[in-house]
């Protein structure tokens, strides 16, 4: 049996990793660095005693129940900023933007690669309404989707449901989550038009009013999709850690998250954070970069892989003192739930061909780009990926030294360092452009 202290702590302990920290072994850690969401740096201040270290054992009733009161008030404050983030989204996607024309940045304009011709044939099927109240930053139509089950967070008015619904084909299905009743009604208005323009005798997508924090409550069970995608919505999100967690819980295993969204080239301050119209741009609340692969390892992914990405420019010159020195990028990853199960080895790998769209040549991401027919050196990762996922029946997969056909002059050679910064990759792509200085954002922590 639980002594009375015992569960006040146990209870403790549960109120701070709600606020975003956890305890190891009775000491207070913060997973590296804390995790920058509003929820959490509203409740920074006020957390009291229940941030502090654990509560020693001779401290009397009336200390333990004040600590816990304090702790009860800070997980108030957190729960609210949280509230306050998801009303002034929904206002800000459901009533203040009628269409993408009343963006006030290119944040969730920019697209970092051209439309392939079968996407680019999806998208005309859409509805035109659907459209004008599309405000992706990327493009999210991964590879090799036929008969794929997939799940589209922050789905807004469904136009990346409805391209995705014409590509997994009739057997295939598509969920959108979103959280702004406006965008989910104008979404579900429209599945008759295209399944109708689709050709299929029953629905195979459908939207859900839901957090896509909390897709438990919407009633997404684990291990039900083989991808999860998003476009320009985690930013959103007041605890970008718990969008991870469930969409990695909702993967099958050797399921992947494919998503594009707004990354920082630094930690943002609490006044740009704060700042309401940033917020809603999708660049109060983007992560810096780096973050994204503490946070995706820690859920259990992966190292993310980097498909995409763009330079993000404001043209907006009230924003853009507001912003100050900072710099954003429109990016594109992808993330695979793999086991970790330690038998993965450098590999030899050829593409067989045949994805739709990508017949002679599939780009992985920015570091493997695989020729039909062609000897792929890829490293264990890589190679856990390719025979793990549902690209497994698209590749021979060898390990090296093993005897694999080879086109003639073939030889093996080291990999080289992987891309992994997406303001790098910006910079290669623009190299007449000089690099900006951003001096006003990494100060001595030099978190460029």
């Amino acid at each position: 049996m639980m002594t009375t202290m015992q569960q006040l702590q146990k209870q403790r302990v549960h109120e701070y990793q709600l606020l975003g920290g956890r305890f190891v072994s009775g000491v207070k850690t913060e997973r590296g660095r804390r995790l920058r969401s509003k929820a959490f740096e509203a409740s920074h201040s006020s957390e009291g005693f229940s941030r502090g270290a654990p509560a020693d054992p001779r401290c009397s009733g009336a200390c333990v129940a004040r600590g816990f009161a304090v702790g009860s008030r800070a997980r108030g404050v957190a729960l609210m900023a949280a509230e306050r983030i998801y009303t002034e989204v929904q206002d800000y996607y459901g009533k203040e933007l009628k269409k993408k024309e009343d963006l006030k940045t290119n944040a969730c304009c920019t697209v970092a690669r051209p439309l392939p011709t079968f996407a680019r044939e999806a998208l005309q099927c859409v509805h035109e309404e659907v459209s004008a109240k599309y405000y992706g930053c990327g493009l999210v139509i991964p590879e090799c989707l036929e008969d794929c089950w997939i799940l589209d967070l922050g789905c807004g008015s469904g136009r990346d449901c409805y391209m995705l619904s014409k590509m997994v084909g009739e057997n295939g299905h598509v969920t959108g989550v979103d959280m702004t009743e406006s965008q989910v009604e104008v979404a579900k208005k429209h599945i008759d038009y295209h399944m109708n323009k689709f050709g299929y005798r029953k629905p195979n997508v459908n939207f859900i009013q839901g957090y896509m924090e909390k897709l438990g409550e919407a009633g997404l069970k684990d291990e039900s999709y083989n991808l999860v995608i998003s476009n320009c919505v985690v930013n959103l999100s007041p605890d970008k850690r718990a969008v991870l967690h469930e969409a990695y819980r909702v993967l099958k295993a050797g399921g992947e998250m494919y998503f594009s969204d707004v990354y920082a080239n630094c930690d943002l301050p609490q006044e740009t954070r704060n700042h309401k119209v940033l917020w809603g741009e999708c660049l109060g609340g983007a992560l810096w970069w780096k973050d994204l692969y503490k946070i995706a390892e820690e859920v259990g992914f992966l190292p993310p892989r980097l498909v995409a990405a763009s330079r993000i420019t404001l043209a907006n010159k009230e924003l853009e003192n507001a912003v100050g020195d900072f710099q954003f990028v429109s990016a594109t990853f992808r993330l695979f739930k793999i086991p970790k199960d330690g038998s993965a080895q450098w590999c030899e790998a050829i593409y067989k061909g045949g994805i739709a769209g990508h017949e002679k040549e599939l780009e992985l991401d920015i570091n493997y780009r695989f020729k039909q027919g062609e000897v792929v050196d890829v490293d264990e990762e890589t190679a856990a990926i390719l025979q793990n996922s549902r690209f497994s029946r698209k590749f021979l997969i060898h390990p090296v030294g093993q005897k694999v056909s080879s086109p003639e002059g073939y030889i093996p050679g080291k990999q080289k360092e992987k891309l992994r910064d997406p303001f790098k990759l910006v910079e290669q792509m623009e190299p007449n452009v000089p690099a900006q200085n951003p001096s006003g954002c990494c100060g001595a922590k030099a978190c460029c």
